[in-house]
């Protein structure tokens, strides 16, 4: 089935969400790359609702009994490499995470998560198509390991913020000195897909990425993918500034994500769609814009208090806190 055969003739609305998830666990599962796999190679900081699990099949969006998002009806996951920092004697601590400026008081980390139509800035005029039940994505490539390579993902960037409000400039690895307000990493994921797969064997093919530099409208989606679905972003913010009297006196960068990566080249991110019933399709449709789309107008929304409240258990019995001898995962 095709469901993009009625886009013809659809009109054009300008809807663009931007919202706050509370994290819901950070421990090493990965149910899209890795299902099954307990525990899976490296640590996550995930955030969405509560049906986040080793397998993940179906619909999401009627498993889950709570979301640590403020819209009550999006059940997805969310989830990137947890981030940490490497001490000059070898141990290395886990960094947290802390709320965006945009968002409300009291979030517990998470990240910020963007359904627009073609940037963080505005809302564009297109006709958007809902991720369905059972979709799922990644982005960027842990094996990534060159500059070059890394500077041609638009998309997948680190921000040095001198504050919380800092969005430039967007760098394709670490920063190389100390950031005075932390470290964002900044996931675009590609927003035409196919019309037909839900998901592809490496996650990716069966989307395509017409994303440019940041707050720059995307480019039309090509013919082999040719329908527009909302271009899907998360802003991460690591609290690095604690580790500021720690920096390596050699002035190298301290910072590594949590797969071994000590430069960022291979950054990235997973999607599991899991917004309950047409809710997603009926905010694109609407004309709402970011806090304009809470309490009904036309999404349910929830207090801060709530969506801290919700969690999932570990499903992996392990230190990922501590003044750590090495990352989970990896060997010495």
């Amino acid at each position: 089935m095709k469901w993009y055969s009625a886009l013809a003739i659809a009109g054009t609305t300008q809807a663009a969400l931007r919202f706050g998830c509370s994290t819901v666990s950070i421990q090493r599962l990965d149910p899209l790359v890795e299902p099954g796999q307990v525990p899976s190679a490296h640590v996550h900081q995930i955030v969405g609702g509560n049906a986040f699990k080793p397998n993940m099949t179906g619909d999401i969006g009627e498993q889950g009994t709570c979301t640590t998002c403020t819209f009550t009806e999006d059940f997805s996951n969310y989830w990137t490499a947890a981030m940490y920092f490497k001490h000059s004697n070898g141990t290395y601590k886990k960094v947290p995470i802390m709320q965006n400026a945009a968002l409300p008081n009291g979030i517990n980390g998470g990240m910020t998560v963007y359904y627009t139509q073609q940037d963080f800035n505005s809302n564009g005029n297109q006709k958007i198509t809902s991720f369905k039940p059972g979709f799922r994505m990644t982005v960027g490539n842990p094996t990534i390991d060159n500059s070059n390579a890394a500077k041609g993902r638009a998309g997948l960037r680190f921000v040095c913020l001198t504050d919380k409000n800092t969005r430039f400039p967007e760098l394709p690895d670490f920063p190389t000195k100390p950031c005075k307000g932390g470290i964002m990493t900044v996931h675009h994921f590609p927003a035409c897909w196919d019309g037909k797969n839900l998901d592809s064997p490496n996650h990716q093919d069966h989307m395509y990425s017409t994303t440019k530099d940041a707050f720059s409208p995307a480019g039309p989606c090509p013919a082999s993918h040719p329908v527009r679905m909302p271009q899907l972003a998360y802003e991460t913010l690591w609290d690095t500034a604690k580790f500021a009297n720690m920096w390596p006196t050699d002035g190298s960068n301290p910072f590594v994500l949590s797969y071994g990566d000590k430069q960022g080249y291979g950054t990235h991110a997973d999607y599991v769609f899991g917004w309950k019933g047409d809710s997603l399709q009926r905010a694109m449709d609407s004309s709402c814009m970011f806090q304009a789309c809470e309490n009904g107008k036309p999404l349910k929304s929830q207090n801060v208090a709530a969506m801290n409240k919700c969690t999932v258990k570990s499903f992996v019995n392990e230190d990922i806190d501590s003044w750590l001898p090495r990352l989970p995962g990896q060997a010495m």
